[in-house]
C-alpha cells in the first residue's frame, strides 16, 4: 500500500478493518512489513493466509502552479518493500502527463514535474504506480493509484460576462431604483483561500448612480434625475478579488445608462397670439394656418391635443392635429363672407393625451393661445336670390310674353352691374329669351304642354365688367294646360250590321280620349253630326259616362245596295272654350246566321281590313324575283359548249395571226394550248378540263362545227366571234386571242398572188404608171410582160 508523507497515507487505509500504523511526518522512514490474517472459509477447513504488505515512501502529494524554478518541481517518491537495494526493481509510472507532465527516476522512483501547472486548466492528475522486476519483467507488487492536487494560487483577474453593458432607467425615479446587475466570475479556486471572492465598486458615474459591492446590483443614488437635462450616463464598475483586500486583482466594465422620458413636461404655445389671413372664397376644410405647442418630452409623453375651446368663430373654423409633427391645423369649415364679418377670434386649448397621474403636482398638462383670423375680399362671381327658380306659364302664351324673372347681385362692395344670358346647352330649341339688364325671361317660340311639359334651363348671371365672374342658377318652367285639343276615338272603329237586323240593336260602343289636362276629369258628349242627322239608318246614343252606342234604325239592310256606311260622330268637351271634333265609324253591312254572327261581307274580311302590308308585298316580290333569276342561270349553265378551234387542219393556208398572252408552265405543261386542237377541231379530248385554273362549275363541253374549205377569213372570225360571245364557257382565263384582218380598205385591193392561179383571164396592170415614179418599175414589168403577150 502508499503512504504519503504529509499525513495522506491514512487516505490509503480507508474501509480497512485491521489497525493502521504510520511514522512520524517529519523524517522519513523505510516502510515495515505488516502481516494480516485473513481467514477463508472454505468447506469445512480453515486456513489461514499470511500476505506481506508493500509500503510507499512519499515526500509530496500536492504541487502549486505556476512553479517559476528553474529545475525541475519534485513531486515524491515511490518506494516498495521488496526494493532491498541491489537495483533488481524498476519502477514504472502511468497515467495523466507520465512521460511528458511527470518523470519518475526508475531505480529510485523519485516523481518530478517538468512544466509549469495551471491549476485553472487541469486541477487534478490521476496516476498510476508499479514496481517490476528488471530482469523478468514481472511486477513485484499490484498497480497502486494515487492522485496529485494542484494548489491555487491567485493568478486571475475577475472577468465580467459583458465588455459593455447597456441599461435604462425612467427620470425621476426614486432613489435606490434597480438599473441593471453586473456580474464579474473570477478562474481560481474559490474553496481555497480569497483568491476567487469578488466585490465590486464603481470607479466612474457618482454621485448619480451607486452599486451593491457583493451582488453588482447597481441602482440610482440621486433624486429627480431630469431626461431633459440629460439623458446619458457612462458608468463604470472594478470587480476586485481577494475580498477587495490589498493586492488583490480587478477587472473593469462599462455600463451605458440612459434615462428614458416620462410626462413630466406639460404643453407650452410659444407665442400668447396667432394671427392669419383666408380670402373669403376659401372652401370648407381647407387649411388656414399651422400653430404648435412645445413639449419637452419626447414620444407619446409628448403627443398634444388641440380643441378650439371659445370665441367667436368657433363655429365657423376647426382645428386638428397633425400626428406627424404635433401641430395644430386651422382650417374653415362654413363658408366665409368678408362682407358679414371680416375677423373673428378663436381660443386655443392643446393637451396632452397622456397624463402621468405621478407628476401632476407640476401643474395642469394644457396649454391656450388665442387665433385671429382675417377674412380678405375677394372678387365674387354674383348671387342669384334664390338657389333655384320655378316658373309656370300657359301654353296659349303669346310670343315675347314675360314669364318670370330671376335676380342676381354682386355681393363685393364695388356692386359691379351684372347682365343675365340663357345658357343655350340647356335650351337649343331656343324657346326662351331673358333680358341682359333686369333678368326677365319671355317666351320667344309657342308652348305645347302635350309635346313638353316641363322646360329646364340655365340663367347666367355675370359681372360686366368682369365675365369671367359668372354664376348659374337652375330655372324650371312647368307649362299649365288649356283646352287646345278636341276629343277623339280612343281607337279606329269599323264594325258591321247584319242584314237581319233589327232596329234598336246595339252594334258599336264607342269611347273618346283627350290630350289635354282636366282637374275634375274630362266629360266628353257624342251626337250625329248635322248633316247626318236626317235619313240616318243609324242613331248615336250618349251613355254619360264618355262612352256612347250606336243602334240600328229599321229593319233589314241589303248589302247589294249599299255594302258600307260612314257615320259621321261628333265628340265635345266640357272644358272652356268647348273643343270638338268630327270622327267617322265605318259599318259594313253582312250576311250572318240566325244567331247574328257574321259569315260573309261585300268588302275584304273584317278580320283583316288592312290586308298585306308594303313590307310584305316587297317582301314576296323579291323572292319571286330571285327564284326567277336562279332558274335562268340555272338554264344558261347547262347551255355551255366548248368552243370550236379556228384552224381545221394543217392544209389550210388562210393568212391568220392568232395571238396567245398566256404565260406557259414551262416544259412539264402538258395542259396548254395545242396548235393541232385548233387546226383540227375533231381530235379534241372530250370532258378534258383545264389544270391551270379551278373550274366554277362542270358543264357539257359545246363542240364547235368544223368549218367548210375555202371559207373568206371575215366570214370565219364573225362566226368565231359570234360563237365565243354566246358561249358561256368560253375564256378569259388569262388567255387573249388576236384575230389581225388586213380588211378591204386598200385601193389596190389584195395583192397576194394566192389566188392569181383562179383567175380567168388575164389582168391590166396599165395602172401601175398611174401610181406614180415610186412604182414605175413594177410598171415596166408588167407592162413589159403584156407588150410581149401583144406582139
Amino acid at each position: 500500500m502508499m503512504i504519503t508523507y504529509h499525513c495522506f497515507w491514512l487516505l490509503l487505509w480507508v474501509g480497512q478493518p485491521h489497525q493502521s500504523f504510520s511514522t512520524p511526518l517529519s523524517k522519513r522512514t523505510r516502510g515495515f512489513l505488516e502481516k494480516e490474517k485473513i481467514l477463508e472459509l472454505s468447506g469445512n477447513n480453515k486456513k489461514e493466509l499470511i500476505r506481506s504488505k508493500r509500503s510507499w515512501m512519499w515526500n509530496q502529494f500536492f504541487l502549486l502552479e505556476e512553479y517559476t524554478g528553474s529545475d525541475y518541481q519534485y513531486v515524491g517518491k515511490l518506494h516498495s518493500d521488496q526494493d532491498r537495494g541491489d537495483g533488481s526493481l524498476k519502477y514504472i509510472l502511468s497515467g495523466d502527463g507520465a512521460g511528458d507532465l511527470f518523470i519518475i527516476n526508475e531505480n529510485t522512483g523519485d516523481i518530478q514535474a517538468t512544466k509549469r501547472l495551471d491549476r485553472e486548466e487541469k486541477p487534478v492528475y490521476i496516476l498510476r504506480a508499479q514496481a517490476v522486476n528488471r530482469r523478468t519483467g514481472r511486477p513485484v507488487e499490484p498497480e497502486s493509484e494515487f492522485i496529485i492536487k494542484i494548489h491555487d494560487i491567485n493568478d486571475n483577474e475577475p472577468m465580467f460576462t459583458k465588455d459593455v453593458y447597456n441599461a435604462s432607467v425612467p427620470e425621476m425615479s426614486d432613489v435606490g431604483s434597480f438599473v441593471v446587475q453586473v456580474t464579474a466570475t473570477d478562474a481560481d479556486d474559490p474553496t481555497y483561500g480569497n483568491s476567487a471572492k469578488v466585490v465590486y465598486s464603481i470607479l466612474q458615474g457618482q454621485p448619480y448612480f451607486s452599486v451593491e459591492s457583493e451582488s453588482g446590483i447597481i441602482k440610482t443614488a440621486l433624486l429627480n434625475m431630469d431626461r431633459e437635462n440629460r439623458e446619458q450616463y457612462q458608468v463604470v464598475i472594478q470587480a476586485k478579488d481577494m475580498g477587495g483586500q490589498m493586492g488583490g486583482l480587478s477587472g473593469t466594465t462599462t455600463v451605458n445608462i440612459t434615462l428614458t422620458d416620462v410626462n413630466d413636461n406639460p404643453p407650452r404655445f410659444p407665442q400668447s397670439t396667432y394671427q392669419f389671413k383666408t380670402p373669403e372664397s376659401a372652401p370648407p376644410e381647407s387649411p388656414i394656418g399651422r400653430i404648435k405647442a412645445n413639449d419637452a418630452d419626447v414620444g407619446e409623453n409628448a403627443e398634444i391635443e388641440y380643441s378650439i375651446t371659445e370665441g367667436d368663430g368657433s363655429d365657423m373654423f376647426g382645428i386638428m392635429t397633425d400626428k406627424d409633427t404635433q401641430e395644430g391645423i386651422v382650417t374653415v369649415k362654413k363658408a366665409l363672407d368678408f362682407e358679414k364679418k371680416k375677423l373673428y377670434t378663436l381660443k386655443v386649448e392643446a393637451t396632452n393625451t397622456h397624463v402621468d397621474p405621478r407628476f401632476l403636482y407640476l401643474g395642469p398638462f394644457k396649454d391656450s393661445t388665442t387665433v385671429r383670423i382675417l377674412v380678405e375680399d375677394v372678387d365674387e362671381p354674383p348671387m342669384f336670390s334664390r338657389p333655384a327658380y320655378i316658373l309656370e306659364v300657359k301654353e296659349d302664351v303669346h310670343i315675347n310674353s314675360v314669364i318670370g324673372t330671376v335676380t342676381a347681385q354682386d355681393p363685393d362692395v364695388a356692386k359691379n352691374p351684372v347682365k343675365y344670358s340663357v345658357d343655350r346647352h340647356t335650351d337649343m330649341d331656343r324657346v326662351f329669351n331673358i333680358n341682359s339688364g333686369n333678368g326677365s325671361i319671355f317666351t320667344s317660340k309657342p308652348l305645347d304642354r302635350e309635346t313638353l311639359l316641363w322646360h329646364n334651363i340655365t340663367v347666367i348671371a355675370a359681372e360686366i365688367n368682369n365675365p369671367k365672374q359668372s354664376s348659374r342658377v337652375p330655372v324650371f318652367i312647368k307649362v299649365l294646360d288649356v283646352n287646345d285639343n278636341a276629343p277623339e276615338f280612343a281607337m279606329f272603329y269599323e264594325t258591321f250590321v247584319c242584314e237581319n237586323a233589327k232596329a234598336e240593336q246595339l252594334i258599336q260602343t264607342l269611347s273618346a280620349v283627350d290630350k289635354d289636362d282636366s282637374f275634375n276629369g274630362h266629360q266628353f258628349s257624342f251626337s250625329l253630326a248635322p248633316e247626318a242627322t236626317s235619313g240616318s239608318n243609324f242613331t248615336v246614343q250618349d251613355n254619360r259616362d264618355n262612352t256612347a252606342g250606336i243602334f240600328t234604325r229599321k229593319n233589314r239592310y241589303n248589302r247589294h245596295e249599299i255594302s258600307t256606311y260612314l257615320l259621321p260622330v261628333v265628340i265635345s268637351d266640357s272644358d272652356y272654350p268647348v273643343q270638338s271634333s268630327t270622327e267617322t265609324v265605318t259599318i259594313r253591312v253582312c250576311a250572318c246566321d240566325h244567331r247574328g254572327k257574321m259569315q260573309s261581307c261585300n268588302a275584304e274580311a273584317l278580320i283583316h281590313p288592312t290586308g298585306l302590308s308594303t313590307g310584305a308585298l316587297i317582301a314576296i316580290l323579291l323572292c319571286i324575283i330571285i327564284l326567277l333569276v336562279t332558274v335562268v342561270l340555272f338554264a344558261a349553265l347547262r347551255r355551255q359548249r366548248k368552243k370550236e378551234p379556228l384552224i381545221i387542219s394543217k392544209e389550210d393556208i388562210r393568212d391568220n395571226i392568232v395571238s396567245y398572252n398566256d404565260e406557259g408552265g414551262g416544259e412539264e405543261d402538258t395542259q396548254a394550248f395545242d396548235i393541232g386542237t385548233l387546226r383540227n377541231p375533231e381530235a379534241i379530248e372530250d370532258n378534258k378540263l383545264r389544270r391551270d385554273i379551278m373550274p366554277e362549275a362542270l358543264l357539257v363541253p359545246r363542240r364547235t362545227p368544223a368549218v367548210r374549205d375555202n371559207t373568206d377569213v371575215r366570214d370565219f372570225i364573225n362566226q368565231r366571234l359570234k360563237e365565243n360571245d354566246t358561249d358561256p364557257t368560253a375564256p378569259p382565263y388569262d388567255s387573249l386571242a388576236t384575230y389581225a384582218y388586213e380588211g378591204n380598205g386598200s385601193v389596190a385591193e389584195s395583192l397576194s398572188s394566192l389566188e392569181s392561179v383562179t383567175t380567168d383571164g388575164d389582168q391590166d396592170y396599165d395602172y401601175l404608171s398611174d401610181w406614180g415614179p415610186r412604182f414605175k418599175k413594177l410598171a415596166d414589168m408588167y407592162g413589159s410582160v403584156d407588150s410581149d403577150k401583144d406582139s
